[in-house]
């Protein structure tokens, strides 16, 4: 949990610089960018329980 916390509190401070720079958040849309992840995740999951990683 406390790793979760962690990424969401980071994410939010760069979002926060970029906005404030006037720069273009460095993050793909939001749906593409959790679905990407998702499947990164996901296939190395996958990965790891077929080839017992």
């Amino acid at each position: 949990m406390k790793e979760l916390l962690l990424s969401l509190l980071a994410g939010i401070i760069i979002g926060v610089t970029f906005k404030f720079l006037r720069l273009p958040l460095p993050a793909p849309p939001v749906l593409a960018g959790v679905l990407g992840v998702a499947g990164v995740y996901l296939g190395g999951m996958i990965a790891s329980s077929l080839f017992k990683f």
